[in-house]
Order: structure tokens, then sequence, then C-alpha cells
């Protein structure tokens, strides 16, 4: 074999290798069945708020946008999980994509809620979750695995409430 060859089959496996070590380090893509991506977000405060933060408990992600018609619609039975289930240890997240923190908070103050909102200005995460119509909600159970995904608007608080039995017990 000659010296440019190997030098190039070198550079493969090489790359191989880095590329299949950082695939198993954290998944790349949500699913039902595989633990959750972790993120960090900044909510409308300006803090950061990671999903590791919350390890051991179920968890509730609902991506929004406040130009979505269906996200606003369910955005009160969403507000109404958060006050009726967060005491019973849920954590509700609700991530908004791409919008700056003023159309969202405004969004927010005009409908009188108080759920907690992350921003995914660049929508990486929205990315990372394999976002493809919103609003999307993902339902974690507090191992960190993924439930249950339900692409669409929930027509009622008892809609949402049918998946939490899912993730808590």
């Amino acid at each position: 074999m000659n010296k440019r060859l190997k030098v190039i089959l070198a550079i493969l496996i090489l790359g191989l290798l880095i590329t299949g070590c950082s695939a198993c380090s954290e998944p790349s893509v949500a699913r039902v069945g595989a633990a959750a991506p972790n993120f960090k977000l900044n909510n409308l405060d300006g803090q950061p708020v990671s999903l590791n933060d919350f390890k051991g408990k179920p968890v509730l992600i609902n991506f929004w946008a406040t130009r979505c018609p269906p996200c606003r619609s369910e955005m009160p039975y969403i507000q109404e999980i958060y006050e009726g289930w967060s005491g019973k240890g849920l954590v509700l997240l609700a991530i908004n994509i791409g919008e700056s923190p003023s159309q969202a908070k405004q969004f927010m103050q005009s409908q009188s809620l108080s759920l907690p909102v992350l921003l995914d200005r660049k929508g990486n995460v929205a990315q990372k979750y394999n976002i493809q119509g919103i609003p999307t909600t993902f339902f974690i159970d507090k191992n960190g695995i993924i439930q249950v995904k339900i692409i669409g608007a929930f027509p009622s608080k008892e809609a949402i409430e049918k998946n939490l039995g899912r993730i808590i017990p």
C-alpha cells in the first residue's frame, strides 16, 4: 500500500472514531423510548435553565410560538396543567421557538399566563428534538426517558392529563 493511501485511510478511521464517540455521548434526536436530549436555554428573565436541572422529576416540554394559532389555543390548558400538577412534582417547560423575549413576554402577559417559558431563539433545541410542526409536546418520565410525543394542539386539559399517567405514578 502506498504512503498516500495509508494517510487517507488513517484520516478516515480517525474521523469515524471521533464521530462514533461523539454520537454515543448524547442522543442527537429525541424519540419515544430514548433519553431526552439535554439542553440549556434562558427563561424570560434571562436565567439559564437546563433539562438536567430536573433529573428525577417528570417533565412536560411544550414547543410553541406566538405566531402559531393552535399553540395559542392550547396555552390556557397548558397553564391549567402547570397550576394543578406542579404541586404533584411535574415540571412544565414551554419552549418558545424563534421569537424575541419581548414577543413571548407580551403574549404571556396579555393572556395572564405564568408558566415557565424558555427561549430557543435559533431553534437549536427544536432541531435536537426533531420538531416538524408546532405545537409539539413531550412527556418525559423521572428517569429522563421520553414516554409520549404529541404533535398538534391539545383540545382540553383532560387530553393532556390522559398522557400524564405515563410519567407520573
